[in-house]
Protein backbone atom coordinates (compact mmCIF):
# COMPACT_ATOMS: atom_id res chain seq x y z
CA UNK A 1 0.00 0.00 0.00
CA UNK A 2 1.33 3.54 -0.85
CA UNK A 3 2.84 5.55 2.26
CA UNK A 4 0.31 8.23 3.96
CA UNK A 5 1.46 11.26 5.99
CA UNK A 6 2.24 10.33 9.36
CA UNK A 7 3.79 6.80 8.85
CA UNK A 8 0.94 4.44 8.01
CA UNK A 9 0.08 2.95 4.90
CA UNK A 10 -3.18 3.08 3.88
CA UNK A 11 -5.61 1.74 0.92
CA UNK A 12 -6.62 3.84 -1.71
CA UNK A 13 -9.41 3.27 -4.11
CA UNK A 14 -6.84 2.54 -6.80
CA UNK A 15 -5.81 -0.25 -4.57
CA UNK A 16 -9.38 -1.36 -3.97
CA UNK A 17 -9.86 -1.78 -7.74
CA UNK A 18 -6.95 -3.28 -8.73
CA UNK A 19 -7.61 -6.04 -5.76
CA UNK A 20 -10.99 -6.18 -6.54
CA UNK A 21 -10.04 -6.81 -10.35
CA UNK A 22 -12.95 -3.79 -11.42
CA UNK A 23 -12.37 -0.11 -12.76
CA UNK A 24 -11.52 2.63 -10.36
CA UNK A 25 -14.89 3.96 -11.67
CA UNK A 26 -16.89 1.00 -10.49
CA UNK A 27 -15.32 1.53 -7.10
CA UNK A 28 -16.80 5.20 -7.10
CA UNK A 29 -20.21 4.01 -7.81
CA UNK A 30 -19.96 1.47 -5.27
CA UNK A 31 -19.00 4.13 -2.97
CA UNK A 32 -21.09 7.10 -4.07
CA UNK A 33 -24.01 5.53 -6.73
CA UNK A 34 -24.39 1.54 -5.50
CA UNK A 35 -27.48 1.46 -7.72
CA UNK A 36 -25.57 1.42 -10.92
CA UNK A 37 -23.67 -1.54 -10.08
CA UNK A 38 -24.79 -5.12 -10.39
CA UNK A 39 -25.06 -6.90 -6.61
CA UNK A 40 -22.88 -8.93 -6.92
CA UNK A 41 -19.59 -6.65 -7.76
CA UNK A 42 -20.86 -4.18 -5.38
CA UNK A 43 -20.65 -7.04 -2.61
CA UNK A 44 -17.10 -8.54 -3.96
CA UNK A 45 -15.58 -4.56 -4.19
CA UNK A 46 -17.44 -4.00 -0.73
CA UNK A 47 -15.63 -6.98 0.85
CA UNK A 48 -12.04 -5.41 -0.71
CA UNK A 49 -12.89 -2.17 1.09
CA UNK A 50 -13.07 -4.10 4.29
CA UNK A 51 -10.57 -6.39 4.11
CA UNK A 52 -8.39 -3.61 3.00
CA UNK A 53 -9.44 -1.23 5.14
CA UNK A 54 -10.35 1.68 3.08
CA UNK A 55 -11.44 4.81 4.34
CA UNK A 56 -12.59 7.76 2.11
CA UNK A 57 -10.52 10.60 2.10
CA UNK A 58 -12.67 14.05 2.80
CA UNK A 59 -9.97 15.69 1.58
CA UNK A 60 -8.95 13.80 -1.61
CA UNK A 61 -12.78 14.09 -2.67
CA UNK A 62 -12.54 17.98 -2.07
CA UNK A 63 -9.42 18.45 -4.03
CA UNK A 64 -10.51 16.52 -7.10
CA UNK A 65 -13.98 18.42 -7.21
CA UNK A 66 -11.88 21.48 -7.21
CA UNK A 67 -13.14 22.92 -4.13
CA UNK A 68 -13.12 22.55 -0.64
CA UNK A 69 -15.02 23.59 2.62
CA UNK A 70 -11.17 25.14 3.97
CA UNK A 71 -10.38 28.41 5.26
CA UNK A 72 -6.68 30.12 5.72
CA UNK A 73 -6.13 32.57 8.03
CA UNK A 74 -3.22 34.74 8.58
CA UNK A 75 -2.96 36.28 11.83
CA UNK A 76 -0.49 38.36 12.52
CA UNK A 77 0.37 37.86 16.48
CA UNK A 78 -1.36 35.18 18.14
CA UNK A 79 0.15 36.60 21.19
CA UNK A 80 -2.43 39.42 20.71
CA UNK A 81 -5.98 38.63 22.47
CA UNK A 82 -7.47 41.13 19.42
CA UNK A 83 -6.19 38.20 16.82
CA UNK A 84 -7.18 35.28 19.43
CA UNK A 85 -10.72 36.57 19.56
CA UNK A 86 -10.81 36.78 15.21
CA UNK A 87 -9.63 33.26 15.13
CA UNK A 88 -12.17 32.45 17.19
CA UNK A 89 -14.99 34.34 15.41
CA UNK A 90 -13.61 32.93 12.45
CA UNK A 91 -13.72 29.61 13.75
CA UNK A 92 -17.31 29.66 14.97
Amino acid sequence: MPERPGGRSTAGIKDVARVAGVSVGTVSNVLNQPHRVSEPTRRHVQQVIARLGYVRSEYARQLRAGRSRMLGLLVLDMGNPFFVDVARGVER
